[in-house]
């Protein structure tokens, strides 16, 4: 009989982190029957004992294959940064240190089978010293793309090697930089302000690197035909260990908790021509001023297409959303235009009438947009979202720039992007043939990357081998 073995996965609190590293553990549990796996589920400081988000979960599984450990939650005085990035680093590192190890000893060690390894959140990356100490080997999981992770070491490796390289001085220069990664030359206005601000944690975050280079491996949410490029020169960094892609890691099932809703949004679909919907979505984040909407609303008004618009206004606007959108907007668009707040994201892209996405390129919806066969308009907002939007409008030619370098302020008023720069780029979107043609054969290389015999298939099975002859012999 085959040797059981246990993995231990260490997902950063955010339903998106957790979302994908559970569909990673359905694919390996299916795979070999001789692993199991117990997801960690922390907590951040001030969370309280309820965690709503993971109730979906708890039930789907057979326990004996995939569990979920719900730690306590730490001391919300562990946090000592002020500010919110370098908090959150360190909400989901190394205050939880301590508990993982006590809940490694006293749920983990303790039970029968062999603990092959730890599978971390690349947020989660001081951990390795933490399997270190139960003699186990360390795995970083990466949800965002490879091309990031490819950032990240070549903006650290330059900060080593030119002793205190200020990335912050870039960020408002013209400056075009050579970055092996990329084919084109790379804009420093659109270095992701996570990378380059130390008030933002850029120092937090290129550190995690040192840690991602002691794992015995990092596993990374894309696939090969995608950003072949970016894996094959990460993959000849001798200081980082072995790459597996494996993605795309998507949730296929039909969201819940929509309601009547979503059967309103599907129905008002369903009665669209093919491709003629333009649909607008910005992540749980992406809510914009009144002087944005305006100019969103006078742009998809003049652009003539019909339009799906996930619109949410700032929690403290006490303004309805009629008197915020130009006068008679509602009334004259009616026909061709639908406004929602929360969007079925996965089974509006997945429908027969949307023909275009105006996307804030975080990476989850990159990934479900291009399975979907839809092209994009690239407008990030924070986070790694403007690189993303490097790598799919001038790498890879799958989407149109919208303004490539926004970058959406939490502290203050918002640059405002004009109506005709919109309107311009939805026109680009609906009607540019041969990316919507790009679009389609990637959409159908990311399926078949997942398929048996695929180059995801084919590099989780090298993941799984890698796990099995890694675990400690005892």
């Amino acid at each position: 009989m085959k040797k059981k073995m246990e993995m231990i996965f260490i997902p950063s609190p955010g339903i998106s982190h957790i979302a994908s590293i559970v569909e990673m553990a359905k694919l390996i549990v299916a795979r070999d029957q001789r692993l199991s796996i117990t997801i960690f589920v922390i907590k951040p400081p001030g969370a309280g004992a309820a965690n709503t988000d993971m109730s979906s979960f708890d039930d789907k599984y057979d326990p004996t294959r995939i569990r979920f450990l719900h730690l306590r939650e730490p001391n919300p005085d562990s946090i000592k940064h002020s500010n919110y990035a370098a908090s959150f680093f360190a909400s989901a590192g190394e205050i939880q240190i301590p508990i993982v190890r006590e809940a490694i000893a006293a749920e983990v060690i303790s039970r029968p089978g062999n603990l092959a390894g730890i599978l971390m959140d690349m947020f989660c990356a001081c951990m390795v010293d933490v399997a270190n100490e139960f003699h186990v080997p360390s795995y970083i999981y990466f949800p965002p793309g490879a091309a990031c992770l490819g950032l990240m070491n070549h903006m650290q490796a330059l900060k080593d090697k030119e002793h205190g390289t200020n990335w912050s001085e870039f960020m408002n220069s013209d400056a075009q930089l050579d970055i092996p990664i990329f084919s084109h030359p790379y804009p420093a206005k659109v270095l992701p302000l996570v990378m380059t601000d130390e008030a933002n944690g850029s120092n937090t975050l290129l550190g995690l690197t040192e840690k991602f280079n002691q794992s015995k491996g990092i596993v990374v949410n894309t696939f090969g035909e995608m950003e072949s490029r970016v894996i094959r020169v990460i993959s000849e960094n001798e200081n980082l260990p072995p790459i597996y892609p494996v993605g795309p890691l998507l949730n296929h099932e039909k969201g819940v908790g929509g309601g009547d809703k979503q059967d309103e949004i599907m129905q008002w679909l369903d009665g669209q021509p093919h491709s003629s919907v333009v649909f607008l979505c910005f992540g749980s984040m992406g809510i914009f001023g009144e002087g944005q909407v305006k100019e969103i609303a006078v742009a998809l008004e003049r652009s003539r297409h019909r339009f799906l618009w996930s619109l949410r206004m700032p929690p403290t606007s006490t303004v309805p959303i009629k008197e915020v959108l130009p006068e008679g907007f509602l009334e004259r668009t009616c026909e061709v235009g639908k406004l929602i707040g929360w969007a079925p994201q996965v089974e509006v892209l997945s429908h027969k009438a949307v023909g275009g996405f105006v996307s804030h390129c975080g990476w989850n919806s990159t990934l479900e947009s291009l399975w979907c066969g839809v092209p994009m308009a690239a407008w990030p907002l924070y986070s790694e979202q403007q690189m993303n939007a490097f790598l799919l409008v001038k790498e890879l030619e799958l989407a149109v720039e919208v303004k490539m370098n926004y970058r959406m302020n939490f502290n203050g008023e918002d640059e405002v992007v004009a109506a005709s720069v919109i309107e311009n780029a939805i026109t680009q979107l609906m009607n540019d043939g041969r990316m919507r043609k790009r679009v389609e054969d990637k959409s159908q290389k990311s399926r078949e990357a997942m398929m048996e015999g695929g180059s995801s298939y084919i590099s989780l099975g090298r993941f799984i081998d890698d796990v099995i002859s890694n675990a400690p012999s005892s």
